[in-house]
């Protein structure tokens, strides 16, 4: 990245909740960030966090270049309320937005955190299916193979997938559905449960240097499921 940009992340996707700020400058490029498991308390939670956040990095609002948020998939009411906090504050400064899938945050973290070049990640959807996808390492970044699924697990099943022995399982959608974690047996189930702001930045990077960046007012989620809509703000549809 040319110029060294200060970048705010949030994500309310999940049971979790998480915020980040990278810092960067000349001579040092930081991430100052916070991850706890807030179930239903997201509202009261996240704009306190991002405050929080930003004064550990002694940044002020203002000082971010670009916002970004976990754009799902998760939880319908997560992912509403990271974006609409994300777009409130990206008007508020004029400053551009990106949005992370959380499933590659969760792929983004087994490499970083465990080495791990292959990865599966399930979240438990709810109503009977997982939201799926696999990510494999290109650089240094965790990448989408085909693409993301909302699937019903013996329809998953039934794609016959060939499971890599040194590949990783990551989010709760193996708990969720143990026959799952039967067939992915090859594989090995990590302690990475939910997404984390944190792990979003090294995507974010990409996508601004890809020139991906987007106004506030054409920020978007990603529910998977069809008959989910998302309402912009009054008067930016």
């Amino acid at each position: 990245m040319s110029k060294k940009l200060n970048i705010l992340c949030v994500d309310t996707s999940t049971e979790a909740c998480s915020v980040a700020v990278l810092k960067q400058n000349e001579s040092e490029s930081i991430i100052h960030d916070s991850f706890m498991f807030a179930p239903r308390e997201h509202t009261t939670k996240i704009l306190p966090t991002v405050e929080s956040v930003l004064a550990e990095a002694s940044l002020s609002i203002a000082e971010i270049d670009v916002v970004a948020y976990g754009r799902g998939p998760g939880s319908f009411t997560g992912v509403r309320i990271g974006i609409s906090i994300a777009q409130g504050l990206a008007f508020g400064i004029e400053k551009p937005m990106v949005g992370v899938s959380t499933l590659q945050a969760m792929a983004q973290q087994a490499y970083k955190k465990d080495g791990v070049s292959d990865v599966y990640a399930a979240i438990d959807a709810r109503m009977g299916e997982v939201y799926f996808a696999h990510y494999q390492l290109i650089g240094e970044l965790m990448t989408l193979q085909r693409e993301e699924l909302v699937i019903k697990p013996d329809e998953l099943l039934a794609l016959n997938l060939t499971v890599a022995k040194k590949s990783a399982l990551v989010g709760t959608g193996w708990q969720a559905y143990p026959v799952l974690l039967d067939y992915f047996k090859e594989a090995s189930q990590l302690d990475i449960e939910f997404p984390s702001s944190r792990f979003m930045m090294a995507q974010v990077i990409a996508d601004v240097e890809a020139g991906l960046a987007v106004q506030p007012e054409l920020a978007a989620p990603v529910y998977l499921r069809d008959k989910v809509t998302w309402k912009k703000l009054p008067g930016r549809e």
